[in-house]
């Protein structure tokens, strides 16, 4: 279980918007609120030299594999590059079975906004009306609303982040249940409604509140809901299974010598993650999926056909509020991020990372280009990383 870091690709795209030849490093502004409105420029022609630039040469240091869609109006485009496994350096297919990380929140918060239409939630309903007994008795109301935006102050678990912790406990199992109580043991981070970070306790709340109003599990409304709706055949959620199941990569993690397991790859050396519990993510981040499945769940969402367009809003709106530590304002929306790319094009997305595999969702709101992506990262919750992912999602988006 790994406290949740910032998607550094979102804030990445925003300050290459602005700077346009900013390096990685310094494009880590974003400076989009729901008022702040920019006129919508017509997205470029596919560019497949670009695209295939971004993902040529693999598996080399930083990735071993990448599945790429880029679609809409202006064409399409499709890209695989590297190998599925480094011991067989089998040639990788698109199609291949991925872990999507935080890509998962997209489907909660709709799954939640779905039930917002249905009237069995409400936005402005609270944590402590809805589930009685989850937060401390002196922690302040907290709306739904709030966990879908990242506003609600709620904390993280005190955990490792020492990945030599992570690798020996991968196959540990969580409950919800557990996570959220060992996140609550902190104190409310600020007054809910007046300062955003971006935590995986916010979904998992939320994954609890699908469950409690519906009587049913969180994966099977998703299922029922979003995945078999959608014709997204590909995609599970594998709650207690470590495994992917059917065609997928495999997952490497970069490790210094000597760390257990590792074995060399070019200059230095990885261990295998494919084989790993997401019971320490759940709602926040355990969707398995392909890039084709991705790219029918953006068309569907954006389009209106998943959460009614009178709950959708949400989705497009980034609330005016700072970001919780001093780190300028607010960045998220319900479930994606606002973001403005080289040239003013306005588009919105969501990253996720998992140990050996990033991944990514975006798209201008009138679905006139989207993209869909996976990369097989060999150090895939790192800030270095967006490099790789940031390059596709430039080539997907730019002239």
């Amino acid at each position: 279980m790994k406290r949740s870091h910032v998607a550094g690709l979102v804030l990445a795209l925003s300050a290459a918007a602005t700077t346009q030849a900013a390096t990685a490093q310094a494009a880590t502004a974003h400076t989009l609120t729901a008022t702040h409105r920019v006129a919508q420029v017509e997205v470029p022609p596919i560019n497949p030299a670009a695209l295939a630039k971004s993902i040529e040469g693999l598996p080399v240091a930083d990735a071993t594999a990448a599945d790429v869609r880029v679609s809409g109006s202006a064409g399409s485009w499709q890209g695989v590059s590297g190998v599925t496994d480094l011991r067989t350096k089998k040639a990788a297919k698109a199609g291949a079975r991925f872990r999507a990380g935080s890509v998962t929140k997209v489907f909660t918060v709709s799954v939640v906004l779905q039930l917002v239409a249905e009237g069995e939630l409400s936005l402005d309903g609270t944590v402590q009306e809805y589930l009685p007994g989850l937060l401390p008795a002196d922690y302040p109301a907290v709306k739904v609303g709030q966990l879908l935006n990242h506003t609600s102050g709620l904390p993280a678990p005190q955990v490792s982040d020492d990945f030599a912790d992570i690798y020996a406990t991968r196959f540990q199992k969580w409950t919800p249940e557990e996570y959220v109580a060992k996140a609550v043991e902190n104190p409310i981070e600020f007054t809910p409604g007046t300062r955003q970070h971006y935590l995986n306790t916010n979904t998992f709340v939320a994954g609890l509140l699908i469950e409690k109003v519906t009587g049913r599990s969180y994966e099977h409304e998703v299922t029922t809901r979003i995945l078999r709706p959608v014709g997204m055949t590909g995609s599970y959620l594998p709650e207690t299974s470590v495994r992917i199941r059917g065609r997928h990569n495999q997952g490497y993690q970069s490790v210094p010598q000597g760390f257990p397991d590792a074995v060399k790859y070019g200059e230095g050396y990885v261990v295998n993650m494919t084989e790993t519990s997401v019971t320490s993510t759940w709602a926040s981040g355990d969707l398995i999926s392909t890039t084709a499945d991705l790219e029918k769940f953006v068309k569907a969402l954006f389009g209106g056909k998943i959460v009614p367009p009178a709950q959708l809003e949400p989705m497009f709106t980034v609330p005016p509020v700072p970001m919780f530590g001093g780190k300028g304002d607010a960045v998220y929306t319900s479930g994606l991020a606002r973001m403005v790319l080289p040239g003013g094009l306005v588009a919105y997305g969501k990253t996720g990372a998992r140990w050996g595999s990033a991944a990514g969702i975006g798209a201008t709101r009138d679905l006139s280009r989207t993209l869909a992506y996976s990369v097989n990262s060999t150090d895939a919750k790192s800030s270095g990383q967006n490099q790789r992912t940031l390059a596709i999602a430039l080539a997907a988006f730019a002239k």
